[in-house]
């Protein structure tokens, strides 16, 4: 229940739906400048960084779920439903 929306934010936004809500997150690991490993890989309602470290974030709350030294949780965006239409705002 989460797709990857490329060119748009820092490395792309990624929407995740519950079922009932839905969350948009920019797609970059926050933790790290970007860069080419810092694009987060989705499983699910997590998105894991690819830069060796392993840093894994819940795509529901967008809090760090692995590394209890990592400062930063993922950058939201604002969702609002439109219809069949989600509109996806900073």
């Amino acid at each position: 229940n989460t797709i990857y929306i490329p060119n748009a934010g820092n490395g792309g936004i990624i929407v995740a739906s519950t079922g009932t809500d839905f969350y948009a997150w920019d797609a970059s690991d926050p933790n790290h400048t970007p860069s080419n490993c810092s694009t987060l890989t989705i499983s699910g309602l997590e998105g894991t960084c690819g830069c060796g470290d392993g840093n894994t974030y819940s795509l529901v709350t967008g809090q760090p779920l692995n590394n209890g030294a990592l400062q930063c949780g993922l950058r939201n965006y604002r969702v609002e439903k439109s219809g069949n239409t989600l509109l996806i705002s900073n």
